[in-house]
This record gives C-alpha cells, sequence and structure tokens, in this order.
C-alpha cells in the first residue's frame, strides 16, 4: 500500500471571523460539489496540485484553524479528513462538517480526524530519493502511569539523512498511520527522533496494541 499524498496547509489570508458552524458547514458541500469533478480528474492524473489551492480555501471558509487531507480509503478509494487536530473549540466545526457530509460510496469516505491505516507496516512513504518503509520504523514506548501517557522515541535507518522537516514529519507520521490522531493525540506523550537503533525497540504494531490495551483499560476503570 502506499501513502497518498496528504496536505495540511494553513490559508494565507482570512479576512472574516468563522461563522456558524452549521451554515459554514453547508456552504463547504455546496463548494465541494463544485470542485469534485476538477477534483476527480486531477486525482485520476495523479496531480493533486491542481485542486490544492481551492480546496485549501473551501476549508479555510470553514475555519482558518481546520486543516485537511485526502488520503487512500480503507472503504472508499479516497478519504477526505477534516480536522481540528483535538483542539476543542473547533470540535463544533468538524461535528457539523461531519454530519452534513454527504453518504459514504465507492469513491469517497470522510472522517474529523485521521484514521489509523489497517496494518501501517505496508505502507510506504516516498520523499524525494527516500522510501520509507514503515515496516521498519521501531520505537521505543514508555508508560507514564503517572500522566497517564506514553513517551515514544521513534526510529527509522534514514531519518538521519532526512531534511529537518522532513524528519519531523517523518517521525510523527508512523504514530498518526499506527494509531490514528485521536488515538495519539489522547495517549501520546512525548515524542523523540532516535538516531540510533534503540534497544527494547518494539514495532508500530507492538505499539498500536499495546495503546490499545491501555484505553480498554482506562474504559473498563470508567
Amino acid at each position: 500500500m502506499g501513502w497518498f499524498r496528504r496536505f495540511r496547509q494553513q490559508p494565507e489570508v482570512i479576512d472574516e471571523r468563522p461563522g456558524d458552524p452549521e451554515q459554514v458547514a453547508g456552504e463547504f458541500w455546496q463548494r465541494w460539489f463544485e470542485l469534485l469533478p476538477a477534483i476527480s480528474a486531477a486525482l485520476g492524473d495523479r496531480e493533486p496540485q491542481r485542486f490544492e489551492h481551492d480546496l485549501t480555501e473551501a476549508v479555510a471558509a470553514m475555519h482558518p484553524g481546520l486543516q485537511f487531507s485526502i488520503d487512500r480509503g480503507q472503504r472508499a478509494i479516497y478519504s477526505l479528513v477534516v480536522t481540528g487536530q483535538e483542539d476543542p473549540a473547533l470540535r463544533p466545526y468538524t461535528d457539523a462538517w461531519l454530519a452534513a457530509a454527504p453518504a459514504e460510496d465507492a469513491v469517497w469516505e470522510y472522517h474529523d480526524s485521521v484514521p489509523p491505516v489497517p496494518d501501517p507496516s505496508e505502507v510506504t512513504v516516498n520523499l524525494g530519493e527516500h522510501r520509507i518503509a514503515l515496516a521498519d520504523v521501531t520505537v521505543v514506548a514508555q508508560v507514564d502511569e503517572a500522566r497517564g501517557s506514553v513517551d515514544v522515541a521513534v526510529h527509522h535507518p534514514e531519518l538521519a539523512e532526512l531534511e529537518p522537516r522532513a524528519r519531523e514529519a517523518m517521525t510523527f507520521l508512523p504514530l498518526d498511520a499506527t494509531l490514528g490522531e485521536r488515538l495519539a493525540a489522547r495517549w501520546l506523550g512525548r515524542v523523540e527522533t532516535a538516531d540510533n537503533p534503540p534497544d527494547n525497540a518494539i514495532t508500530l504494531l507492538d505499539l498500536r496494541e499495546l495503546v490499545h490495551r491501555l484505553d480498554a483499560a482506562v474504559g473498563d476503570a470508567g
């Protein structure tokens, strides 16, 4: 499985304050259907940059703090994600956006947070000349019971060769892919990059199992 290009762009200028969540959500979906033929054609040609600006502005018109991505879907061909990155102030906007979304079909599914991929070990990320196989990512995970979080150090043999922004992105992307944005935000504490292969490292799937077990225990206790 390839990791489809993801956009998380902020608009250049926002002149107006965000409006009523339900109203701006409705306006977004109207604009989405206007853009959809061009989006579909660009995706078919593997040239998503053709619609990036227009879709960025459409999302920003709902609220300047929202970000979005288009990825390969789990149930459909593509997924559209609009996320507030777990900011409570943005939740009314993502809730309204998802509530107003059209029914999923064979082509599109919709999410208000980045979902986990079914198996991160099958994902390869292409960054220029680098091909980062998430199967080769290992982590050290330390549970902080006092804070109720998990601190992690992420290692991949090619991380040290990446420029700083790509290196940072490739530190967090495997965690989002493994846990999904919502579970990662809930449980991950300190996140670091490990330059050298760490001792006591586990795989991404091991990390998923660990965090799911912790999350289930909290749910049972509640």
